[in-house]
């Protein structure tokens, strides 16, 4: 019996050492070497300070900045240890009244604008951490931004426009705005007074 537990207590052993030490720590030096910005979370900076990642959206309440997808973690919007989209089926009616009142809010804030309000301004995404808006999103909120900051619409449509990332290389996913490179870019360029 000791000719069979042994080899295998210390073949265990050693498979747990090379598994769960040595290649992870190999796999992160490496990542950190060669990725040393997305190994370090893709953070943007600001005076030296941490202003966000890349990766994960943040909650802008102010009406004078673009909003982003609504954010479905808990306790807090776009809360990154708590991924998690809102698990509410298309047919839950707590579903249907969480979008209403997102249209609601918007509308509120903009009720001159008659548009229809684009899907991913009032649905949260499978993660609820995605920082990203479509393009007819950032749109619609121009006309609410131009208003209140006082400065025209086109000059927004052309900061929008510089902001606007394409495909994945060129053939995955669908345009799209990253909102807290946006806002920085807004507030950079035509800052409000009294912040």
């Amino acid at each position: 019996m000791n000719t069979i537990v042994r080899p295998a207590l210390m073949l265990c052993g050693l498979l747990s050492l090379l598994t769960g030490l040595v290649y992870p720590a190999a796999v992160t030096a490496v990542a950190g070497w060669v990725f040393p910005a997305q190994a370090a979370g893709s953070l943007i900076l600001a005076d030296g300070a941490v202003a966000g990642s890349r990766l994960i959206g943040q909650a802008f309440e102010d009406p004078r900045h673009f909003w982003g997808r609504p954010s479905a973690t808990a306790p807090q919007p776009y809360n990154g240890a708590a991924s998690s989209g809102s698990n509410l089926g298309p047919l839950n009616p707590a579903l249907a009244e969480a979008v209403q009142a997102r249209v609601q809010r918007l509308r509120a804030a903009d009720p001159g604008n008659p548009a229809p309000v684009p899907a991913d301004l009032v649905q949260a995404s499978g993660s609820g951490l995605d920082p990203h808006i479509s393009p007819a999103a950032a749109a619609y909120q121009i006309g609410r931004i131009a208003r209140l900051r006082g400065i025209a619409p086109a000059a927004l449509e052309s900061l929008v426009a510089a902001h606007t990332e394409g495909r994945q290389w060129g053939l995955f996913g669908e345009p799209r705005v990253h909102v807290l490179a946006l806002n920085r870019a807004l507030d950079e360029r035509f800052p409000v007074e009294g912040r």
